[in-house]
């Protein structure tokens, strides 16, 4: 199976109230960086490039949680990202609306994360 049918098959078993939701973010995140690699890990799906950029935790239920393990490195300018211990960063979506508002910016850091590792 490859890692996208992993992905694609954690998500079909997900029970969690913004299912929907986390499944947009991923198809942003696969159509912003179609060289990303994926995979199930640490517990939700997960996103690398060169290095390991993002992970859901679906445990947290009141939001879509995507944790990016080296969010220091990114500039955000967008509002989307919080600082967490440890250098990580989170982006938190609460709804669809939370989406489209974070779509650009939640690309931008995809984007980012690439150019970065391309150094």
């Amino acid at each position: 199976m490859n890692k996208k049918n992993k992905v694609d098959e954690f998500m079909s078993k997900l029970q969690h109230p913004l299912k929907e939701e986390m499944k947009a973010v991923i198809e942003i995140i696969r159509a912003a960086g179609p060289q990303m690699d994926e995979d199930v890990k640490w517990g939700g799906p997960s996103f690398d490039y060169k290095e390991p950029m993002a992970t859901f935790n679906p445990r947290m239920t009141g939001f879509v949680a995507l944790i990016f393990h080296k969010g220091e490195l990114l500039q955000d300018k967008t509002g989307l990202l919080e600082a967490a211990p440890k250098g990580k960063a989170y982006a938190k979506f609460r709804s669809m609306e939370d989406i489209r508002k974070y779509t650009p910016g939640l690309q931008k850091i995809v984007n980012d994360w690439i150019k970065l590792m391309d150094k």
